[in-house]
């Protein structure tokens, strides 16, 4: 088996973002005037900034709502955000296996390091502002041997990195939209990893 390194999507995989991602929506409206609805915005996690930023505001707005935005991210994000169930004990479990954590997100890679760093949530890589098959460049790159996600474009980043899809079922995206999307493994929340991955490897090595 190659060496064991796991990748995970940040938002609702490791973090619930919700509250921090509502506040610096409600942020960007005081500043531009420009309503947004934050209860839909934290209801589909997942697609880049720009996929969301488009739905309210007209194309020649949306790139400077997306450069305001992340200058207000720090200031309102970070704090509010907590790590979801399981998210410190997946990563022990990766590390006391020997293995390699990556971070692979959707998120710029420098916003996912601050929630990372606020958290405590060591890891070993960031790979930002990447999203479904654009993930796969990233966790080919840095040899992943698993992908962890919440949603289906994470479970489409693992198929076409050609490594197995773990899903968990604490975003946006049902389990059986998951399992439909390619998931080999599908979980309530990450409390269920570290005896999936062993599974999982024990699988590999009898195979």
């Amino acid at each position: 088996m190659p060496p064991l390194t796991v990748g995970f999507d940040l938002d609702m995989t490791l973090v619930d973002s919700r509250p921090g991602i509502a506040a610096a929506y409600r942020a960007l409206t005081a500043r531009t005037g420009v309503p947004v609805d934050v209860d839909a915005v934290v209801s589909r996690l997942g697609p880049p900034l720009r996929t969301e930023m488009a739905h309210w505001f007209p194309p020649e707005q949306v790139e400077s709502a997306v450069t305001l935005y992340r200058e207000l991210y720090p200031a309102y994000a970070i704090t509010p955000t907590v790590p979801l169930p399981g998210a410190r004990e997946a990563i022990a479990a990766v590390r006391s296996r020997g293995g390699r954590v990556l971070v692979v997100t959707s998120k710029l890679g420098r916003l996912a390091r601050l929630h990372l760093d606020h958290l405590g949530l060591e890891v070993d890589e960031v790979a930002g502002d990447l999203f479904a098959e654009e993930k796969a460049t990233a966790l080919r790159e840095h040899g992943a041997t698993h992908y962890v996600g919440d949603h289906v474009a994470d479970m489409v980043a693992a198929a076409a990195a050609g490594v197995p899809g773990i899903a968990v079922a604490t975003g946006p995206c049902s389990a059986q939209e998951l399992r439909a999307a390619g998931a080999d493994v599908v979980l309530d929340d990450l409390t269920g990893f570290p005896g999936a991955l062993d599974r999982m490897i024990q699988l590999a090595l009898e195979q």
